[in-house]
């Protein structure tokens, strides 16, 4: 996937959301269908809400960019108070994806995608330039997609138009409420992958509604699970709500198996990475052979000059080696990213002839290398955290 113009190297801090005893009240009920709900969600992550049918999840999303007003409380958009902004402004700078796209269908895609762009004045050159380098981003080739219309799109094409239309503005915060909810299995685990993909390059701050715990697990940095009046009965990482459920109602909604469910969504990025030297094709031969050491698994990592993990080398490539280094070494496996989750590190190692697989984060920069070690350590190191807690409050 190509880069999104501008995307900062970190996310910007001001872009989190600030929920501060937030209530919603309807009138004539007798209950509050949010009730002084206090929520903090960090720039760059992606923050589930998950609950079952009238937690009020949606609710809480819609009072983010005010689509719903809020009976009391205050929330804060990228450093902004959202109840003091025009609305209509307000939505134009928070992307939003709903449950089967929401396109309209006398539009083509590429009119779909430009609106936001349209309504803030773009110019049609730039509009046209930003439709198709969205397009590309979400695998939607434009030349074939551009002039389509929604009704010659399957599903899983028009989820991928409605993420397109969200991001046309770059908006440092989005919205998206079930938005795979109504798609085939196959379909959904793609999307979620092309979501989790996108993430990575663009960092944006995601709040994600969904009542399925698969995905909440998969997806979310964070996952706030609510009960009846949204109720918070856990706001914690997916590995605290896998081994440390805060109450009866969150370990109802877990479900058991969480040896496995650690495997399947805990991330390469939870772990620690291995240190391991790096080169560069000019670097000396010798001082990269010196730099390897002496232990008999050892090697260095190979960078392109990007900081991409091309080729690993070792002692013995470099035996007899004087001057650059050059193309000596074998390529290395596919890395990893920092968002795969440790069954998929499980079976790249042993897919590979490799005792260790590099990961690579932002833009494909390497960050480190995992081991079959690191991961048992790491499941390991998860359980003694949940046992501690447990006594700890026991």
């Amino acid at each position: 996937m190509p880069d999104a113009p501008d995307a900062p190297d970190a996310p910007d801090p001001r872009a989190g959301i600030e929920l501060t005893d937030v209530t919603k009240r309807y009138p004539g009920q007798r209950t509050a269908a949010v009730d002084r709900v206090t929520l903090h969600i960090p720039a760059g992550e992606i923050v589930v809400l998950l609950g079952p049918s009238g937690s009020g999840k949606t609710t809480l999303m819609r009072l983010v960019n005010r689509l719903i007003e809020p009976t009391s409380g205050t929330i804060t958009v990228a450093g902004r108070d959202a109840l003091s902004l025009n609305p209509t402004e307000l939505r134009r700078h928070i992307g939003y994806v709903i449950q089967d796209a929401g396109l309209f269908p006398h539009m083509t895609v590429a009119t779909n995608v430009g609106l936001v762009p349209q309504m803030l004045k773009w110019d049609r050159k730039r509009i046209a330039a930003r439709v198709d380098e969205l397009l590309e981003l979400v695998d939607l080739p434009p030349d074939r997609y551009r002039a389509r219309y929604p009704r010659e799109l399957s599903g899983g094409q028009q989820q991928r138009v409605g993420v397109a239309r969200a991001l046309a503005a770059d908006p440092p915060v989005m919205l998206m409420d079930e938005p795979f909810g109504a798609l085939d299995p196959i379909t959904r685990e793609h999307l979620q992958d092309s979501l989790l993909g996108l993430q990575d390059e663009l960092g944006k701050t995601i709040v994600f509604v969904t009542h399925d715990i698969d995905e909440a697990l998969k997806l979310g940095d964070r996952i706030a699970i609510l009960d009846k009046g949204s109720r918070v009965a856990q706001y914690g990482t997916p590995q605290e709500i896998l081994l440390s459920p805060a109450d009866e109602y969150v370990e109802q909604f877990v479900g058991g198996a969480q040896s496995m469910r650690l495997l399947r969504f805990s991330r390469v990025a939870d772990v620690p990475l291995g240190e391991t030297p790096t080169a560069r094709p000019g670097d000396d031969a010798a001082a990269v052979r010196d730099r390897i050491g002496d232990a008999d698994d050892a090697f260095a990592v190979v960078l392109d000059d990007a900081g991409r993990p091309v080729r690993a080398v070792t002692r013995d490539d470099l035996r007899d080696a004087a001057g650059p280094l050059g193309e000596r070494g074998a390529p290395v496996p596919e890395p990893l990213h920092a968002r795969d989750t440790l069954q998929r590190a499980l079976e790249a190692l042993i897919q590979t002839d490799h005792d260790r697989v590099p990961v690579v984060g932002r833009g494909g920069a390497f960050t480190g290398t995992v081991s079959l070690a690191t991961v048992q350590d790491a499941v390991r190191d998860m359980r003694r955290a949940a046992e501690r807690r447990t006594a700890g409050t026991a």
